[in-house]
């Protein structure tokens, strides 16, 4: 499976089983808002944009923080850039 323009990157799959790291759940990280900002749409994310070769867990991140009512620290929102 190919991935953006690079066609000879593999797309890196985790080896999860679909769970995501419990680090991840307790936290907003600065992707993590930014994928929020822009209401998860991947066509418009950092990661994407930088064709990294793995599937991104970002949007369900971002729905498990806001199920758990987990709220971000604003002010390292509001310094990051993207």
């Amino acid at each position: 499976m190919t991935h953006g323009l690079n066609k000879s990157a593999d797309v890196f799959v985790p080896q999860t089983n679909g769970s995501i790291s419990d680090s991840l759940l307790k936290n907003w990280t600065i992707q993590a808002f930014e994928c929020y900002s822009i209401n998860c749409d991947c066509s418009k994310c950092s990661i994407k944009k930088s064709q990294y070769s793995f599937v991104c867990q970002m949007p369900k991140v971002v729905n498990e923080l806001i199920k758990n009512n987990i709220k971000p620290d604003l002010d390292l929102m509001s310094a990051s850039s993207f």
